[in-house]
């Protein structure tokens, strides 16, 4: 089988728009939530989000080709676009027919969406665009990256819900190893934050109310959470197998050593509140890599910031980990990025890949008063050095769908 290597990076996100930025606002805790100025927030509940800034679509792609994209899209293609210029694939130099495209989006065009069916009911069917369905199909942003880049092989565009990114880059992975494919684009981009979108959550009061205090409003296993931050924004790999990755002298970040997956099969927004699902996807993801859970030396978490989830997710470490899970650091980057649904996953694998490059650990930032229910160490407030070698990232969304990936420290 063949070794599986993380090559490229690319980011988009409300701590910046390129992996460096990002990861530097990352380990000095600085947090990317603030007031949402997109539309009027005066009649809902919460009025922050993790919403990206300074993204000129228009001057990236040309105005023509930025209006045929959903802002998801245009999220997907930056990142992937960055992602391959990192990895220095020559596009003229490989199989493009073993060059595929695993990348997926939660809710896809939403924001299109809402714009058309605004013109359907103020001026009639006739006005309705002919690229709605293109523009908002969740699997337009890996149709996309596929077409400008001739990437001629397995395209796959999963929809895990938040677990997404972690789902896309385990399943080329798998793909990769097994021969499949020489090198895969992978992650996934959401767009969310919308008039709908932000309502709907907020009825459902999953969203955080601390509207006068954006940057402390995500606080994974805080006493004091009192539910997730909505975001946005994009998260791309380039995975490559090891021989083709040499071949070319490839700059290698990590490897790819494990994957899980699982299903809750309990309830469609609510996780398990025993932690099984996460524990058995973790577990398998271990298992797949050969590693002992003794092994292990950072736990990038889902952690959104919600009382059962948090909760939730340490019983899972716990159950599996026992007495060892209490010298395990554990990180929430969503503490500073807000949740980015389907982008999560990516987001956080190319965090836990400069982890592990680096030897740097992002902190759990607004963690003031730890919930006596999760009691693990969650790297609080401040950033910390470690010497590691391997690291989980665990991602979990809606329906009960369960993704892990375990990476290394490269080494020949």
């Amino acid at each position: 089988m063949e070794r599986v290597m993380l090559t490229g990076m690319g980011i988009i996100s409300p701590l910046g728009n390129e992996v460096e930025t990002f990861w530097d606002r990352l380990c000095r805790g600085e947090s990317g939530i603030s007031r949402i100025d997109t539309f009027d927030t005066s009649r809902f509940k919460t009025k922050i989000a993790g919403v990206v800034r300074e993204f000129d679509a228009d001057a990236r792609f040309g105005r023509k080709e930025a209006r045929r994209m959903d802002r998801f899209c245009q999220f997907a293609l930056a990142a992937a676009d960055q992602a391959l210029e990192d990895s220095g694939l020559s596009l003229g130099e490989i199989d493009r027919e073993r060059l595929g495209v695993y990348v997926g989006s939660g809710i896809g065009g939403i924001q299109t969406l809402l714009e058309q069916d605004g013109i359907l009911r103020d001026r009639g069917p006739e006005r309705v665009s002919p690229t709605l369905v293109p523009m908002m199909i969740s699997n337009m942003a890996a149709a996309m990256i596929s077409i400008k880049y001739g990437a001629l092989g397995p395209t796959l565009s999963p929809v895990t819900a938040c677990s997404i990114g972690n789902t896309a880059i385990g399943e080329a992975f798998r793909l990769i190893r097994a021969g499949g494919a020489d090198a895969i684009i992978a992650g996934g981009a959401e767009a969310a934050v919308t008039e709908i979108s932000l309502a709907s959550f907020g009825n459902a009061t999953a969203l955080s109310g601390r509207n006068d205090e954006p940057a402390r409003a995500s606080r994974p296993f805080d006493a004091g959470r009192d539910g997730f931050v909505m975001a946005e924004g994009a998260g791309i790999v380039v995975l490559e197998s090891l021989s083709h990755a040499q071949r070319r002298n490839a700059r290698i970040y990590a490897e790819v050593i494990g994957y899980g997956a699982s299903s809750d099969a309990y309830h469609i927004v609510a996780t398990h509140p025993e932690g099984i699902g996460a524990y058995q996807a973790m577990r398998s993801a271990l298992r797949e890599a050969a590693v002992n859970p003794e092994e292990v030396d950072v736990i990038s978490a889902h952690a959104t910031s919600t009382e059962l989830g948090d909760k939730s997710e340490t019983m899972a470490i716990k159950k599996l980990f026992g007495e060892y899970a209490y010298r395990i650091p554990v990180t929430a980057n969503k503490s500073m990025t807000g949740h980015m649904l389907g982008a999560a996953g990516g987001v956080e694998a190319i965090a836990l890949a400069k982890s592990l490059e680096q030897g740097i650990i992002p902190p759990t930032i607004n963690l003031e008063q730890p919930d006596p229910d999760c009691d693990l160490d969650y790297v609080p407030n401040e950033a910390r050095q470690a010497r590691l070698k391997i690291g989980i990232s665990n991602s979990f969304g809606f329906g009960g769908h369960n993704a892990v990936i375990v990476l290394k420290a490269f080494a020949e």
